[in-house]
């Protein structure tokens, strides 16, 4: 069966409108890639659908501008972009008006163009003069919150620097050995490693040379037991 034909009106329903136009919108660009392939022409096609989304197919290889140059060399008598150029020059002349304004300002505020500044009447000489007062106190209040921010960032510095110096302190009170566990002979190497070693509690055991039973003789008894005792 054939297809039947579709009355040409505009598609009530957004949705069937929004598949419609893509689908027709790709078919037109397959076509005009055909036709650019097929016959070495130059085709640019440009789109826009009902929710201002732009859509464009351009001839491999050139640009949408090199089209529209081309179009205006054809037909001579059109420039598609003077208005356009206008409309830049006006703006431009409107940016060139505001930065003289602006320029003369900063010249008045800053005491330069004494000429100037004799052509100033009264009021504005005092309009003037309450600008600066207002520019100053602007910079007065920004000038003492950066300060007040600055003071205020130290100040978290300094009780973050106070907290760990009190842990500091607390771990090194808990390290500190009480007096008499101390050594009583220096160097005492087993006992040193050890301590370093995370030992708890640490007994030294003291040897006294006042008690000490010498032997006289090589091979004769040696120390007795009673020789050593906890220091």
């Amino acid at each position: 069966m054939g297809r039947g034909k579709i009355e040409i009106k505009l598609i009530e329903n957004p949705t069937n409108r929004q598949v419609t136009y893509s689908k027709r919108r790709n078919g037109i660009f397959k076509k005009a890639h055909e036709l650019s392939v097929l016959c070495d022409a130059k085709v640019s096609l440009i789109m826009f659908s009902k929710n201002n989304k732009m859509h464009e197919y351009i001839t491999p290889g050139l640009s949408t501008k090199k089209i529209i140059d081309q179009y205006q060399k054809t037909l001579g008598d059109i420039d598609l972009w003077r208005s356009h150029y206008e409309k830049m020059l006006e703006n431009l002349k409107k940016l060139k008006d505001i930065n003289h304004k602006l320029r003369r300002q900063i010249r008045h505020r800053i005491g330069e163009g004494g000429m100037e500044l004799d052509d100033l009447s009264f009021q504005q000489l005092r309009s003037l003069e309450e600008d600066m007062n207002s520019s100053i106190a602007k910079i007065r209040e920004r000038k003492f919150h950066v300060i007040k921010t600055r003071t205020d960032t130290c100040r978290k510095k300094v009780r973050s620097l106070e907290q760990m110096n009190g842990n500091l302190l607390l771990e090194l009170e808990k390290c500190v050995i009480h007096p008499q566990f101390l050594f009583h002979d220096e160097g005492d190497e087993e006992s040193a490693v050890a301590l370093a070693n995370g030992a708890s509690t640490l007994y030294a055991f003291c040897q006294h040379h006042s008690h000490l039973n010498l032997p006289h003789h090589h091979g004769e008894e040696g120390y007795k037991n009673d020789d050593l005792r906890l220091g």
